[in-house]
């Protein structure tokens, strides 16, 4: 049985811009799933980026605009966001808290493929 506490799990500043807890990976947990887990909180908002994988955005606390590609709309707590492979994305934080979320990444998060745009 694996049991993870977010709360020990440390945080660091990705290459987007977003402050991630990295909670669950098939890179360095023996669990056999093809998908990644973490947890984002972004202050202001996050740099332009695309993953060579899909991606869901399961957002927690707070409200932003998120950007794929040439769409944009709001999203706020309890919303659940796709993101294809290779699109171009954005979140931007409008609320007055931190927007908090899951990234639920498949196939699972490497950094060698992402790559960041501004």
């Amino acid at each position: 049985m694996l049991i993870k506490d977010i709360n020990n799990c440390k945080e660091i500043i990705a290459n987007d811009g977003s402050f991630l807890k990295e909670i669950l990976s098939p890179f360095r947990e023996k669990v056999d799933i093809g998908y990644s887990i973490a947890l984002a909180r972004v202050k202001t908002a996050t740099r332009k980026h695309k993953l060579r994988s899909a991606e869901v955005y399961f957002i927690l606390r707070g409200k932003g605009i998120m950007y794929i590609d040439d769409e944009k709309a709001i999203v706020r707590e309890g919303q659940i966001i796709y993101i294809p492979p290779n699109s171009i994305q954005k979140i931007e934080n409008i609320g007055d808290d931190d927007l908090v979320f899951l990234c639920i990444v498949e196939p699972a998060w490497k950094e060698e493929d992402e790559e960041i745009l501004e």
